[in-house]
């Protein structure tokens, strides 16, 4: 199929090897960070924190989180232009959507009067997914995978590689990131950048995916 879109999934992939000459441009991180911004989500609560690593300093600390576990995704942490830890919000609070809801407004998105219909009516998508000690995790981390989805393909169209790692030692991301976090959670971490010319074994192969039959019902 020669439509751009299957054209760029094809040529996205997972990064096994980068070139750590190569480094992301300022113009098409701007993009990005755009992109992320506008990614959909459940009630449009935007659950999550992207924290960006790019110093030299911040991808040794991310490269140090590697102690115990994970090693083979190590490499990326220095090698890789940019990584990116997504990161939810565990404990979703209707206060916090307030402020989702009054930009609803202030955007002109939603009429001053609805606010309450909002407000009251969407954060029930949240109370369904949330225990009885405050916990709706399960939920948030769903909400900020779409937003990973949807990176995955603006970097294909940008040209960009880039490596999803759930290969990443939660715990100490949790501890050495504390200070950014501020109680959010990374679970997944994405490295991104340019592969090594002849030494990403990864690259160029061949999509393997389940056939149309084999994952579409039409009704």
């Amino acid at each position: 199929m020669s439509h751009q879109i299957i054209q760029d999934l094809n040529n996205r992939y997972t990064a096994k090897k980068y070139d750590p000459s190569k480094r992301i441009s300022v113009e098409d991180m701007d993009v990005l960070k755009e992109a992320m911004r506008l990614s959909a989500s459940s009630i449009n609560a935007q659950p999550w924190k992207f924290i960006i690593i790019e110093s030299d300093e911040a991808k040794q600390r991310f490269h140090d989180t590697y102690a115990n576990m994970y090693q083979f995704n190590q490499h990326h942490a220095k090698a890789a232009s940019h990584i990116i830890l997504f990161a939810y919000n565990p404990r979703f609070t209707k206060e916090q959507y307030k402020k989702v809801v009054d930009i609803e407004v202030s955007s002109g998105h939603l009429p001053a009067e609805m606010f309450d219909n909002m407000l009251n009516g969407g954060f029930t998508f949240a109370e369904v997914n949330t225990d009885e000690s405050g916990y709706n995790g399960y939920w948030t981390k769903a909400q900020t995978y779409i937003a990973l989805g949807n990176t995955l393909h603006v970097l294909a169209r940008l040209g960009i590689d880039s490596t999803p790692m759930e290969g990443v030692d939660a715990t100490l991301i949790g501890k050495e990131f504390e200070q950014e976090l501020e109680g959010y959670v990374c679970d997944v971490a994405l490295a991104m950048g340019y592969h090594m010319d002849g030494e990403d074994y990864n690259h160029g192969l061949p999509k393997a995916r389940l056939a149309l039959e084999d994952i579409f019902i039409e009704l």
